[in-house]
């Protein structure tokens, strides 16, 4: 997890950090986006879970780090639509640099990182895998099993399986920036 992160949330202009989440046992950290085939496919249930779970002590943002060059629809007017729409309890953050991205080891939408502290001790990374089994294409309802699962071992201080099934996704368009010196 990175040490350092201030992001702006399109909805409401406001700036957050992680240390805005600190006084929580465990944090969500996901990584979404608008347009993404499978986050269309979870949105409406990842709003429940983060919902059932928010009032558990969970803390909860999303991350967008699409380039807005290639996927505008991505870009922070329509996040901060997405956000009303769906009525996202959690913040929708913005990181245009895709630094934020990088730095959490991020490659696609959605990816989840759950994240534990023990006490005064810095977040751990305690799950990095999917939501559930169901996928856009596939006809197995949504259910969030793995995700709450993971969520629920954490909350309660137990130790989480090892042998978590790979996250499914739809990968970042990371802008690279070419620098050409000349003598």
């Amino acid at each position: 997890m990175p040490r350092k992160l201030t992001l702006p949330e399109p909805l409401t202009g406001n700036l957050w950090r992680l240390d805005d989440f600190e006084l929580y046992p465990c944090l969500l950290v996901m990584f979404i986006c608008n347009h993404c085939p499978f986050v269309v496919h979870l949105k409406k249930d990842i709003v429940k879970l983060s919902n059932f779970y928010m009032q558990k002590g969970l803390a909860v943002v999303a991350i967008s780090s699409n380039s807005v060059v290639t996927h505008p629809q991505d870009g922070p007017e329509f996040m901060a639509e997405d956000a009303k729409k769906f009525k996202y309890p959690f913040p929708y953050l913005y990181d245009e640099s895709q630094e934020v991205a990088r730095e959490f080891g991020a490659v696609c939408t959605p990816e989840f990182f759950l994240y534990k502290k023990n006490g005064r001790r810095p977040y751990e990374l305690v799950y990095h895998g999917q939501f559930d089994d169901s996928r856009p294409s596939n006809n197995i309802p949504v259910n969030g099993r793995d995700l709450s699962l993971a969520i629920d071992l954490a909350l309660s201080c137990q130790p989480i399986p090892s042998n978590q099934k790979p996250r499914y996704t739809h990968n970042f368009v990371f802008v690279y920036i070419n620098v050409y010196i000349s003598f």
